[in-house]
């Protein structure tokens, strides 16, 4: 019994996620970049997370949506748009050209920040 409780605890991902200016602690909900807290709404903590969770990879509005609102969310999918660019105004160092959280035209968004 200790063993498969060691195995599943050693297979779950780590819950800080470290990069080239940004670190995430999943667990304590916080951000920090360049050494400096940021101060974000849960929403957009839960986006952020789920983009860095998958570096480099695109994902959906819809993807996005399931992961930060759940599958019975009923509303309009724009709502990620709008949460994404009070995001990007906190974490970018010029929202209006994205360098961390960029825009993949027709398919969704994708966290581009370098891993340590």
């Amino acid at each position: 019994m200790k063993a498969i409780l060691r195995r599943s605890r050693d297979s779950q991902p780590s819950a800080k996620l470290s990069f080239q200016r940004l670190y995430i602690d999943q667990d304590a909900r916080q951000v920090w970049k360049d050494d400096e807290e940021l101060d974000l709404t849960p929403i957009e903590f839960d986006i952020l997370s789920a983009l860095a969770r998958h570096p480099h990879r695109v994902l959906s509005r819809d993807q996005l949506i399931e992961q930060v609102w759940g599958h019975d969310y009923y509303g309009d999918e724009r709502v990620v748009d709008v949460h994404m660019g009070r995001l990007r105004k906190k974490i970018e160092d010029d929202p209006s050209n994205p360098e961390l959280i960029v825009t993949v035209r027709s398919a969704g968004y994708r966290f581009e920040d370098q891993t340590i």
